[in-house]
């Protein structure tokens, strides 16, 4: 697919599997506009970056209306961004659950909702929403997370039938256990709070994944851009698995 007449919007593209998402489209000459809280690096210059919190409509509003005052379009958007909890129920504190829920549901609704009205006007558009192994089974010491990955799943599919008469498609990557900081805090954080190892929680993860590893940002990256590019012509409201294996079982 040809990307360089492609305008991307990627939500927390800063680090992690947007990161590498960003870093493959702008490689293949797309013009990609990262929407996080965090500045990449001085030495980090792929694409453009727009000071973005998606828990504030606002924020999302603003940066797509600089996007559309300097290329007149939004080919795309993955909303991607999202945070990670290790914990169960009791162990999730109401600020914690707010979080969760503000940013990986909240955030994830105010990002597609407000491209919509581009995109209708365009008579054309592609979404990918960050889902997970999570929006198809459940697993320990995650009940809120899985809790928000499983709504996105739902919106996924109800937002590709009700736009799917623009031109609009929706679809979902579903990645498994991935090597990236989100990952990172996860794992401290259920380290800490179980008073167990770091290096055995991560042991563990590769131990259950039938390939035999956690995954990596790049590897998703790729399958996120087929689910964007126009090589996607007849997909709509589907959740991809992209983890190793892991929801086959």
């Amino acid at each position: 697919m040809n990307w360089k007449d492609k305008v991307i919007a990627i939500t927390g593209a800063t680090t992690g599997i947007g990161k590498a998402t960003r870093d493959l489209l702008t490689g293949q000459g797309a013009r990609v506009y990262n929407l996080d809280i965090t500045k990449p690096g001085d030495d980090d210059t792929r694409g453009e970056f727009i000071p973005c919190d998606v828990r504030k409509v606002q924020d999302i509003k603003d940066a797509y209306s600089a996007i559309i005052e300097k290329e007149t379009k939004i080919d795309m958007l993955f909303a991607n961004a999202g945070i990670h909890l290790f914990a169960t129920m009791e162990q999730t504190s109401d600020e914690e659950l707010d979080n969760l829920i503000n940013i990986n549901i909240k955030g994830t609704f105010y990002s597609v909702r407000e491209v919509l009205p581009y995109m209708k006007a365009q008579k054309k558009g592609s979404i990918v929403l960050m889902g997970s192994d999570q929006t198809f089974v459940g697993k320990g010491s995650s009940s809120v997370y899985g809790m928000t990955k499983g709504a996105t799943g739902q919106l996924t599919k109800s937002t590709a039938i009700d736009y799917a008469p623009f031109n609009i498609r929706v679809n979902c990557i579903c990645p498994g256990t991935i090597n990236t900081p989100l990952l990172d805090r996860a794992v401290t954080h259920f380290a800490s709070t179980n008073g167990v190892e770091e290096a055995g929680v991560f042991e563990s993860l590769d131990s259950v994944q039938p390939w035999g590893r956690i995954g990596q940002p790049q590897e998703i990256a790729a399958v996120v851009a087929f689910l964007l590019s126009d090589e996607n012509s007849f997909m709509t409201g589907s959740l991809v698995s992209a983890d190793g294996g892991y929801v086959c079982q």
